[in-house]
């Protein structure tokens, strides 16, 4: 059983609890997840099995998208509706279309985030939120994400937003390693309020979309009734973002036993090439990092796949 199985994640469950179901469901090891959820956040989680499992990186590092709701009322510890409130206003507030879009436009493009303390990053070996549990705070590494793009999703006739709490739904388009909890404190700072993030749906990562997605139950009455094949992508579908190239009698032999080639234009113009074989990939090359005129194999494929 190789392939990708693009799961709606449901709420109140963690990434490591769908990989553990999904070993027992699927009666195989060899499954990882490409990106963790928090628990409170449902949507797509594209999980891969077998030798799939050698390209979880390539989805971990793909783009994503969410719907968000911002909530501009109060900050928490977590930054979401989890944790316990930090700051709160509880004025009477009144935001116009205008300058929200203006806050949401300020923060598109290259930012800098620093990691909520209630957060998987590592600082000294240890995970953040493992210092949060004790009460202890430490420094945490500032970095820098892309936001490709930040559209409000309420109706165009709502030109002003106003109440002791304000709340509005965006979708956003980010780069890996974004927090949209962050990003909606970052929002309200802009606005000069606490906020914090009230919900999160994850609707797209990499090239899957909840289109794509299955649930848990759909995948256990899929294995009961002798249908997973129907819901299991190829490895190629999460190729499709690099260009691919058909091996010949020239060059099969090298690629299947993963030697170094002349360096190929395509690789001017993007950072992996995958070599194919009937439809089926062979391997991703990439730039040699210390030969510019090569290329060497980053992942290679078996033919059995």
């Amino acid at each position: 059983m190789n392939g990708i199985l693009p799961l709606w994640k449901e709420r109140g469950m963690t990434s490591h609890d769908c990989v553990m179901k999904l070993r027992r469901i699927l009666k195989t090891k060899k499954v990882g997840h490409t990106g963790t959820l928090d628990p409170s956040v449902e949507g797509v989680l594209p999980i891969c099995i077998g030798q799939a499992t050698r390209i979880a990186e390539y989805l971990t590092d793909a783009g994503k998208e969410y719907e968000a709701v911002v909530s501009i009322s109060f900050t928490t510890t977590t930054e979401d509706a989890e944790g316990e409130i930090v700051e709160q206003d509880s004025s009477f507030k009144t935001i116009s279309r205008s300058k929200l879009q203006k806050a949401l436009e300020q923060l598109t493009g290259e930012i800098e985030q620093t990691p909520p303390m209630y957060s998987a990053v590592k600082v000294n070996g240890k995970k953040l939120y493992e210092y949060a549990r004790k009460g202890e705070v430490v420094e945490r590494p500032i970095r820098r994400v892309t936001i490709y793009s930040i559209e409000l999703l309420e109706e165009s006739s709502v030109t002003q937003f106003e109440g002791e709490e304000i709340t509005f739904k965006i979708r956003i388009a980010c780069s890996k390693g974004t927090y949209i909890r962050t990003l909606a404190v970052q929002i309200g700072e802009i606005l000069g309020y606490p906020a914090h993030m009230a919900s999160l749906v994850r609707t797209k990562s990499g090239t899957f979309t909840k289109e794509h997605c299955v649930t848990l139950e759909h995948v256990e009455n899929a294995m009961n009734e002798s249908k997973i094949e129907e819901i299991i992508y190829p490895v190629e579908h999460a190729l499709t973002q690099y260009p691919s190239i058909e091996i010949n009698q020239s060059n099969e032999k090298q690629i299947l036993n993963g030697q170094v080639l002349p360096m190929d234009d395509l690789l001017k113009e993007h950072d992996k090439i995958v070599f194919v074989k009937n439809e089926k990939a062979l391997a991703v090359y990439i730039q040699h990092p210390e030969k510019p005129d090569l290329m060497k194999p980053e992942k290679m494929f078996p033919l059995e796949q």
